[in-house]
């Protein structure tokens, strides 16, 4: 099989089920956002060898982003592909995990500001892809719509890489960067 088809050669994809539409097309930006977002959660989990038990996390919530992607690109009303499915317990394993780690966190005090370790930088960045992704996915909502999983997910996943680059910042021993504002006189 080869990887080029020459079919998107006019500016058009197929989504599962058939339907050609643009690939501006507000569906294709959504899983588009959430494949970056993937390859962000890739890079994050390569910067943390140290921490073996979140980089099997971050693998796990690889998965369930292929999933959610495969969700977003099919057409709703003539896909006959049985696809996998996001649930409740995907989002509670992310509530647990966030509980776990903020358990042995200080408490915030300030905002904090993105940096003091490379990890730390990749996961804020990472957090802000999947909050583009959010947005896009709720935007597709107005639309069509979409499993309100897929959104709740979402929204605790940027959640979680928010604790998790807390997370790095204490276990890397880093410095939390906190943000205080400059106020004129």
């Amino acid at each position: 099989m080869k990887i080029y088809t020459k079919k998107g050669d006019t500016g058009t994809t197929q989504l599962i089920g058939g339907t050609r539409v643009p690939k501006h097309h507000i569906r294709i930006e959504a899983y588009g956002t959430v494949d970056e977002l993937n390859s962000n959660i890739g890079m994050l989990a390569d910067l943390m060898n140290e921490l073996k038990l979140e980089k099997d996390l971050l693998r796990i919530i690889q998965d369930r982003l292929f999933t959610l992607g495969s969700l977003l690109a099919a057409d709703p009303e003539k896909n006959n592909m049985k696809l996998p499915t996001i649930k409740l317990a995907d989002v509670e394993l992310l509530e647990n995990a966030i509980d776990a780690m903020d358990s042995q966190l200080p408490a915030m005090t300030h905002f904090i500001l993105p940096g003091g370790n490379i990890a730390v930088s990749q996961a804020h960045i990472t957090r802000c892809v999947c909050r583009r992704a959010e947005r896009m996915i709720t935007h597709l909502n107005e639309i069509a719509e979409v499993d309100g999983l897929i959104i709740q997910y979402l929204n605790r996943l940027s959640d979680y890489l928010f604790t998790l680059s807390r997370f790095i910042s204490k276990q890397f021993n880093a410095e939390e960067i906190k943000w205080i504002p400059k106020m004129e006189d």
